[in-house]
């Protein structure tokens, strides 16, 4: 199912993500793609307000993935622009993020779509400057 959805601000972005965030169900793993300065982080943020995790959330940039464990699911945020190599993933298991029992987020993961499940959820966020410059199309497909 692919359902869009339009945000005119960095708060309805964010909102949007909390709303996901609040129905997250532990073994989700959700696909983050846009180009950079589309909001991921922000949608992101939201996300982890809707899974009542309340700690600063950042990108994970260097550090391929960050563990938040206070809410009502752990959540795992990852960010692969950086991988060199898909073994990189192996490295940091991620098997064990991504069939346990918390909720991933998976920024830039077309760069290891071989080694994603088939049970994803996809969301791309998208400007659109004929709109405003804080106009995004979000498309979420499940």
């Amino acid at each position: 199912m692919i359902k869009e959805y339009q945000s005119f601000s960095p708060e309805d972005t964010y909102k949007l993500g909390e709303e996901l965030g609040k129905v997250a169900e532990k073994g989700s793993i959700y696909c983050l793609d846009g180009d950079l300065g589309v909001g991921k982080t922000v949608f992101t943020q939201g996300f982890a307000t809707g899974l009542e995790i309340h700690e600063p959330i950042n990108s994970p940039t260097f550090t391929i993935v960050q563990e938040y464990t206070e809410g009502r699911l752990p959540f795992y945020h990852f960010d692969v622009y950086r991988i060199g190599d898909i073994s990189e993933m192996d490295e940091i298991g991620y098997e064990d993020y991504f069939f346990g029992e918390g909720v991933c987020f998976v920024e830039w993961a077309t760069l290891i779509e071989e080694l994603l499940p088939d049970n994803i959820t996809w969301i791309k966020i998208e400007k659109d400057l004929e709109k405003g410059f804080d106009y995004r199309r979000i498309t979420i497909t499940d």
